[in-house]
Order: C-alpha cells, then sequence, then structure tokens
C-alpha cells in the first residue's frame, strides 16, 4: 500500500529519532547537523544530538570535533557535516567578487596563518588592526572577522577547533579545480542525495527550495540545480499524498517505519530535521511552529527559544527553557488543552531529568508558582499556552 499522510509522518520521526549511537555514527546518520550560536539552554547542534548520541553533553561535538573527521561550512544552512560531503562543494567561487584590496588582505592573512599553524581571530586583529565594519545586521563586527569568516567561506581556511565557542582557523591545501562536467553533475547529484537523506520525507515544495539553496553551498554550479532537481525527483522514492508530491531515499520504505515508545516525551531543537521544515510541521501536526529569538518580544506567541515537545508521535505543545544561577527553569505551552494524564507528566519530568544532565547543571525548580493557574507539584509545567 501507497503511504498516507500518518505513515509519512512516523516515518519521519522513527528514521531521525533512530536509537542513540556514538557520536561518530550519530553524525554519519544525520547527514548533515544545522549550527545555530545562540544558547537556549545549549546550541542547537548539541540539543539535535542529544537525543542521537549516547550519554552525550553539552559541547561534545566542539570538544572532539577536531577527532572526528568533519568539517564546518555552509551547505544548505551553516553546520557540520562530513569531509567527504564537504569537499563535493569546493572550490567554491563566492558569487561576490573581492576588491584587489580586499584580497591583497586575504592574501597577507593567509601568509600569517600558515606561518603560525592555527590562528584565533584576534590573533588577527591584533596583528593587522584592520578596524571595524558594519555587518549584515546593522550593528558593528571586527573587520579581521569578517575576513576570515569570508576566507573560509571561499575554501582558503578551515575551523581546525573551537576556543570556548569561537572558531580557531588554519589554512587548507589549494583545492584541485574541477571542470569536467560530469563530474560537477555527479557532485552536484550526491548533495541533493544528503539533502534528501537527511530531511527526508520531504514534500515537492521543501526539496525545490532546499536545492535551490545549494547556491551556498556552490555557487560556481548554480546553473545545474535545475537537472539536479529534475534527476533527482527520478531517482529517489516518491508518492503522491494528498496532493503532494513526497520525496525519500530510494532504498527506504516509509510504510515500515515503526512507532515511537508510547510513553517518551522529546523535547528538540528548533533546526531539529524532524521539525525543520515548517510546512511539513503544519501538515503533520495542524498547527505552526514559528522560531522567535529574533523576534520583538512583545510579538512572540511561544517565546525566546520554543523547543518542540513530542509525545506519542503529535507534537502537543512546546517549552521554553532557561538557565538562572545554575539551576534549569523550564515552561511547558500547550497547542491544545493542559495534559494531565499521568503518563505524559512522567514522561515530561523525565525528559526534563535528560535535559538536566545533558547540561551538568543543578536540579531544575517547578517553573510555576505554587499558586499560579496551572501550577502543579508533580510537574514542572506553567499555564497552557494556545498557538496560532
Amino acid at each position: 500500500m501507497p503511504p498516507n499522510l500518518e505513515t509519512l509522518r512516523r516515518y519521519a520521526i522513527a528514521r531521525s529519532l533512530f536509537a542513540p549511537t556514538t557520536l561518530p555514527g550519530a553524525l554519519s546518520r544525520l547527514g548533515f547537523v544545522q549550527a545555530d550560536p545562540l544558547r537556549a539552554p545549549a546550541r542547537a547542534q548539541d540539543l539535535t544530538l542529544r537525543h542521537r548520541v549516547a550519554g552525550y553533553v553539552a559541547g561534545d561535538l566542539e570538544r572532539q570535533y577536531p577527532t572526528l573527521g568533519i568539517e564546518e561550512d555552509f551547505f544548505v544552512n551553516y553546520g557540520f557535516l562530513s569531509a567527504e560531503h564537504h569537499a563535493l562543494m569546493h572550490p567554491r567561487k563566492a558569487r561576490a567578487r573581492w576588491s584587489k584590496a580586499t584580497r591583497d588582505k586575504a592574501d597577507a592573512v593567509l601568509a600569517f596563518v600558515r606561518e603560525r599553524g592555527t590562528v584565533h581571530p584576534r590573533e588577527v586583529d591584533a596583528h593587522f588592526k584592520h578596524g571595524k565594519v558594519t555587518n549584515w545586521f546593522g550593528g558593528s563586527s571586527n573587520a579581521s572577522t569578517e575576513l576570515l569568516d569570508g576566507m573560509h567561506y571561499r575554501g582558503l581556511l578551515r575551523v581546525a577547533r573551537r576556543d570556548a565557542g569561537t572558531r580557531v582557523y588554519a589554512a587548507r591545501v589549494p583545492w584541485p579545480v574541477v571542470s569536467d562536467s560530469a563530474r560537477i553533475r555527479s557532485r552536484m547529484d550526491t548533495m541533493v542525495d544528503l539533502i534528501v537523506a537527511t530531511y527526508a520525507p520531504l514534500p515537492s515544495s521543501t526539496l525545490g527550495q532546499l536545492v535551490h539553496w545549494l547556491r551556498l553551498a556552490a555557487p560556481q554550479w548554480a546553473a545545474d540545480r535545475p537537472r539536479a532537481l529534475a534527476q533527482a525527483k527520478k531517482r529517489v522514492g516518491h508518492a503522491r499524498v494528498d496532493g503532494t508530491d513526497w520525496y525519500w531515499p530510494a532504498d527506504e520504505d516509509p510504510t515500515s517505519a515503526p512507532a515511537l515508545p508510547d510513553d517518551r516525551v522529546w523535547l528538540l531543537a528548533p533546526f531539529d530535521p524532524v521539525v525543520w521544515d515548517r510546512r511539513r510541521f503544519e501538515r503533520f501536526w495542524g498547527w505552526p511552529y514559528r522560531f522567535e529569538a529574533y523576534t520583538p518580544a512583545a510579538k512572540r506567541k511561544l517565546g525566546h527559544y520554543a523547543l518542540p515537545l513530542l509525545w506519542r508521535e503529535r507534537v502537543v505543545g512546546w517549552a521554553n527553557v532557561s538557565v538562572e544561577a545554575g539551576v534549569m527553569r523550564p515552561t511547558v505551552g500547550f497547542v491544545g488543552p493542559r495534559i494531565g494524564e499521568p503518563a505524559f507528566v512522567r514522561a515530561v519530568d523525565d525528559e526534563l531529568h535528560r535535559l538536566h544532565r545533558f547540561l551538568g547543571l543543578a536540579p531544575f525548580v517547578d517553573a510555576a508558582a505554587p499558586n499560579s493557574p496551572g501550577a502543579n507539584d508533580a510537574l514542572p509545567i506553567a499555564a497552557p499556552v494556545t498557538a496560532g
């Protein structure tokens, strides 16, 4: 039987929330892990990996990065992917051309990095005194940091490690030129397969959007995107469900996906593959989830960094988790009526304990005041909030 929407929803959850494994194993299974610098209560990449890596602690990816054979770079977003997949995008030719003055600065910095081996941005800033520039959101940034970002994007540098969250760079051996059209098509096809493997099942509109975003990964081969998309739609698994074409890896069967354990709650990162596609999210769960960290506080409906709350294959609400004086303080909102079922209460409590251990913090406390509406001694949940 062909899949239906319920089958696709179960498949999306089961294929991504696989049994916890090693960090290298999880990175291989995921294919691409989107990164985000906000820590609320941890960075997005850590929140994504904690469900998939046994015993994962916030910061493990940063600590182990030099030994993992992975790279930080732009793909369809900024994040982490294998060195093998990373190489598919290079030599990258940025759409914005540097002026001669900028190119000369980059050449001088590259020589400095090669001499030092690895450099922190503050070392470059101290040596060259490039000054300040206006960044993309109108603020002020160190010109050295902006230049290093541009050199990294163009494949002149790689991220060797991070020190307290800051990228430390090393020089790259120049990439060999790729001009053969067959090799270019093969690389583009492999990048599209990585998109499908990371985010399946994909509705047609999202697959098209992500292939379009390969202009970030490989702007030099942007003209090949329409062909790569058309070929992928023939090559990968697909079916038409409720008037929409859906796509997934050719060697997978959506109808064979197992159900999640009945009584576990999952708090998911905003960029977790399960919830990343907002259009798919609304099709699967019937309400609009939005990432509101950059929304003015007065206009937020869910909160600064709402983590979708998955239970029994339904996203029934969300949580915001703050850390104050080393103590985790969660609040939970519901899409519909507050859920008081004992199994749900226990599952939320278990998930919050898992999150607390992942953060390495003191035990959390009830976010609702004892006499506030919805306060419950057995459940650290605030009064219900309705989305939309």
